[in-house]
């Protein structure tokens, strides 16, 4: 390869360039402390309001319901810990095959005694409605279900997932860190209460996410000590970071569908190549997925032995989420969903972006069709 090709964009994305320069000025020249009184401090006050105008109006929430963290992890802890409030031991429900940062957040809650019920996905990759309604009581406390699975791609049903907990008096919290920016997000038409988001998964900074919380959901403050983010989450905003995320998230919500149509030709362009040469392969999790997002697994192969071959190719892939790369047993988000232990110890996951092209993913495609042919000769 005369090139890196990089398709882990499930990962993170590449910066965009307009983020950059909306950046630039907020590291160099404006670098005031926006809670500051003076006029030196007025332009990043100014630039903080704005971004946060823009982005609630990208998901059609208020801006008042915008809360800047530092990236999905901490906004899910946030959702998560802050809901559950002393001597009120309601019931908490998730999925088994949630990110880490929900589970084991749900898993340290549950040491200061919380109940957590964990909803296993059906062999298709998704949480139903049927499924939470058997679960769910009028003692649950809160919902958590991510929009987008961060492995296999599949879209949760979370307006009908919502309106269960909704009618048991819940919270419902949802991870969108793989579906902002990706598919459309309403969060008035959707229903949910919080809805974590992070920046570098739709050509932002790294470090930078939010929490949106919706009026009237009662939430503990993350961090105590200034008047920051309505009081909730104390510390000197990130402005640069801010004014970047919001940038890269109005650039890609007003191009998704241009956007969407080109990564699934070039999803089509990988699998017809992989067809048409016969190799067989088992693609997780069905319709509907996020576009992109491939996990593919293949048999008697090694994931992990796949990915090395690929990068010695200059071609980048993931075994599973990131938080998994340097583990060689199966994922839990496979174990979860049933996946036969044949294929699943041979799966990669290709997650293509908008900075990929056509002639890529056929190579990604000829590269694997390569490394799979050599293994049935051994």
């Amino acid at each position: 390869m005369s090139h890196m090709i990089y398709a882990d964009n499930a990962a993170t994305t590449k910066l965009d360039m307009d983020a950059f320069e909306a950046m630039r000025p907020y590291l160099l020249d404006q670098y005031a402390n926006a809670s500051q009184p003076y006029s030196f401090a007025r332009q990043t006050k100014k630039a903080l309001q704005e971004s946060r105008i823009q982005i609630a109006s990208c998901i059609n929430a208020d801006p008042d319901e915008i809360y800047f963290t530092s990236g999905g992890t901490e906004s899910d802890n946030w959702a998560i810990k802050g809901s559950v409030e002393y001597g009120d031991h309601r019931t908490v429900i998730t999925s088994e095959f949630e990110h880490h940062a929900v589970l084991r957040a749900c898993e340290k809650i549950e040491t200061l005694g919380y109940p957590v019920a964990y909803l296993h996905p059906n062999q298709n990759g998704f949480i139903t409605p049927d499924n939470l309604a058997n679960t769910i009581s009028d003692q649950t406390k809160l919902v958590s279900i991510m929009m987008v699975n961060n492995e296999i791609g599949t879209i949760q049903p979370i307006k009908e997932l919502c309106d269960v907990a909704h009618k048991h008096g819940a919270l419902f919290h949802t991870d969108a860190v793989q579906a902002l920016g990706h598919i459309p997000v309403n969060v008035k038409a959707l229903g949910v209460d919080m809805m974590s988001c992070s920046a570098h998964k739709f050509n932002g900074p790294k470090g930078i996410g939010f929490l949106f919380i919706k009026k009237g959901t009662r939430l503990s403050a993350y961090a105590d000590g200034g008047l920051q983010e309505f009081g909730l989450r104390a510390g000197t905003e990130n402005v640069a970071s801010i004014v970047g995320m919001s940038m890269a998230l109005q650039k890609n919500v007003t191009h998704l569908s241009d956007s969407q149509s080109k990564i699934l030709s070039l999803e089509q362009a990988l699998i017809d190549k992989l067809n048409s040469a016969g190799i067989t392969y088992h693609r997780n999790g069905k319709e509907p997925r996020v576009p992109g997002n491939l996990s593919l697994s293949f048999p008697y192969a090694n994931g992990e032995a796949i990915l090395h071959r690929l990068d010695l190719m200059g071609i980048m892939v993931s075994t599973g989420s990131a938080c998994d790369s340097k583990n060689t047993q199966i994922s839990h988000v496979l174990r979860a969903i049933n996946a036969d232990e044949l294929y699943a110890k041979g799966t990669i996951r290709i997650s293509l972006g908008k900075e990929n092209t056509v002639d890529e993913a056929e190579k990604i495609a000829g590269a694997i069709i390569k490394i799979i042919s050599q293994k049935r000769q051994d």
